[in-house]
């Protein structure tokens, strides 16, 4: 039986990093967005570890800031880091799915969010995500504060379809784990989650381990699917709902959570 975790918003954690304009924007994203009910933290493995979650638009970052009872830094795209990269990537990723005759409105948004974005991200508990050479970089990074205590968050969904709860995994993101292992020897456990905004409820599933003996392509594809079927799994446990799906679509085509036959 999977016991609820009370998400209590009176951390020093919550006041000890960033700007005040980060510490304002978080407080306000914690009042006015729908408080979701917390599941499974019991399965969340002591010390480091990498969280892995559906994305659910805006809400699975959300999720991860507000609901992990853990030291924590979420993987963050790149682009929404850099100043004059944001209004493209924002307009693209958040709003092209709006209707067209709308698009002069969510172009002009994805300009003036530019700064505010940079400000926000840059000061939170964010690592940057490069699509290029760099993502040694972020590797790096996450190795170091994982070394560190910290866990790390990643929603790692690409466009294609895995089923109708979750999108596939891109898989760069277990070599986390091996970089990590080289460096300390210890296996990293990876944790899934499900984030449902129509329930109101986030949770948290059984972890699996990183194993360094195994072949590498074999155990990427091992951790990938037990991820992406424990999140299927957590939500087909649940009572039908509307799942919002990581592609920016219409919602009168958001899919249900109904089980396959």
């Amino acid at each position: 039986m999977i016991k609820p975790y009370v998400f209590q918003d009176t951390s020093k954690k919550f006041y000890r990093k960033g700007s005040t304009f980060y510490r304002f924007v978080k407080f306000w994203v914690w009042f006015f967005t729908p408080k979701l009910e917390a599941l499974g933290v019991e399965n969340l493995p002591d010390g480091p570890c990498i969280i892995a979650g559906n994305h659910s638009h805006m809400m699975g970052p959300i999720a991860a800031e507000l609901y992990i009872p853990k030291y924590r830094f979420s993987w963050c795209i790149a682009e929404m880091l850099h100043r004059e990269e944001v209004a493209s990537y924002a307009f693209q990723d958040f709003w092209s799915g709006k209707p067209k005759w709308t698009h002069w409105f969510y172009k002009l948004l994805s300009h003036i969010i530019a700064p505010l974005s940079v400000e926000l991200l840059g000061n939170a508990y964010t690592v940057g995500v490069y699509k290029d050479r760099r993502v040694l970089q972020t590797f790096k990074e996450s190795v170091e504060k994982m070394q560190d205590g910290a866990s790390m968050v990643i929603f790692p969904e690409c466009y294609d379809e895995h089923n109708n709860i979750v999108h596939e995994f891109q898989r760069g993101f277990v070599d986390v784990a091996k970089m990590y292992y080289r460096q300390t020897k210890e296996s990293v456990p990876f944790g899934p989650m499900y984030v449902c905004p129509k329930l109101k409820k986030v949770i948290f599933g059984q972890p699996i381990y990183y194993d360094p003996d195994r072949n590498k392509k074999e155990e990427t594809e091992r951790i990938c699917n037990h991820l992406m079927d424990q999140i299927s799994e957590m939500a087909y446990a649940l009572p039908l709902h509307t799942v919002v799906p990581y592609p920016n679509i219409p919602k009168r085509d958001y899919p249900s959570s109904a089980r396959p036959n």
